[in-house]
């Protein structure tokens, strides 16, 4: 049965590529989880105040944006592997630069330019080009499916990401050293993590770049195409306004300041907090692989919606809760279903 199960399993038809683009994106967000648990800690022991740190969270995920609409429109021109090699440049850049200084300025130059994720979640240029190239690369009709593996994955990294990061914290400050050096640790390693994930990339065969032929050129002339959208466009800017409300309203609980809001209501210690989000983005991985078999049933546009509506629900009542038990419990809750609209989208 269990071999059975293994050979028929979806991810059997990803060739070395998309086996390659799984690892990166499993080291992408093991990065991004471990730094998310103690970001907001570290800045605020470099004394930065609390508006300043929304400010520096703001323009990390500001310039992110714009740096990532750059590089993934230029994508397929300039070639897919050379701009995932500068995504991963610009997060070695962002890691060397907050572990080397405090000041609020330089601070604020590295989350322009760079890339780092105060939320643990996918920020840059890597997703679009990633799934774009995994697109082209899988069966279509095994695509949803390899999808929700592709996501599981990343959230399960992500809950190992932020419990190492936790753990490491905790063990380096009972070990004598002071916070603000376990802290700066870290993020010295999630430098060290984009260099090895632009080693990754560099190993991409040409079988991920754009396929063109002249009737495709043709069709995305000048004329027609817009940012690289052409018969698509009212479709994908329809689902782009819906996600940037989406993302908006999920820029007030980034991962990094609910681990700061627990840290300060209850005085909640990094091991803890990364045990927290460990248990957290398991959830969620698992209540994404579970979206393809409930998109077969209820359909891909009434999955996303009446799985969002609980969830935001559920992080509502997570300040409402009177102790730390009640809250961890409704967080816990929370993270079991929001992840179930990425693959169908």
């Amino acid at each position: 049965m269990v071999r059975k199960w293994l050979k028929s399993h979806p991810l059997r038809a990803l060739n070395a590529d998309g086996r390659l683009l799984f690892v990166t994106r499993s080291l992408r967000l093991f990065a991004y989880g471990f730094l998310s648990v103690v970001l907001v800690l570290y800045v605020a022991r470099l004394g930065l105040s609390e508006t300043q740190i929304g400010l520096l969270l703001t323009l990390t995920l500001v310039g992110d944006t714009f740096i990532s609409l750059w590089i993934t429109t230029q994508a397929d021109r300039l070639g897919r592997r050379s701009m995932l090699l500068l995504g991963s440049l610009l997060m070695i850049g962002a890691g060397v630069l907050f572990g080397l200084t405090g000041n609020f300025l330089l601070l604020l130059l590295a989350a322009i330019i760079g890339v780092i994720s105060p939320g643990g979640n996918e920020v840059g240029p890597f997703l679009p080009i990633e799934q774009a190239a995994l697109t082209q690369i899988v069966p279509q009709e095994k695509r949803t499916q390899i999808f929700a593996w592709y996501n599981l994955l990343g959230s399960v990294a992500t809950a190992l990401g932020a419990l190492c990061g936790g753990m490491l914290a905790q063990w380096a400050q009972e070990a004598g050293m002071t916070a603000l050096n376990s802290y700066r640790l870290e993020v010295v390693g999630y430098a060290v993590m984009g260099g090895a994930l632009g080693l990754l990339f560099s190993r991409l065969s040409p079988g991920v770049e754009a396929i063109s032929s002249p009737k495709q050129a043709a069709a995305f002339s000048p004329k027609k195409d817009w940012v690289g959208l052409h018969r698509s466009r009212r479709v994908v800017l329809k689902l782009s306004g819906l996600f940037s409300l989406d993302a908006f309203a999920g820029g007030f609980v980034l991962q990094s300041l609910v681990a700061y809001w627990f840290y300060l209501r209850y005085g909640v210690q990094p091991g803890t907090l990364g045990a927290i989000f460990f248990g957290a983005n398991i959830l969620a991985g698992v209540s994404a692989l579970s979206a393809a078999s409930l998109a077969k049933r209820v359909g891909l546009i009434r999955t996303m919606v009446f799985t969002h509506i609980p969830s935001n629900i559920l992080l509502i009542l997570v300040p409402l809760m009177p102790n730390l038990t009640s809250a961890i419990i409704v967080l816990l809750l929370r993270f079991s279903i929001p992840q179930m609209d990425v693959p169908t989208r």
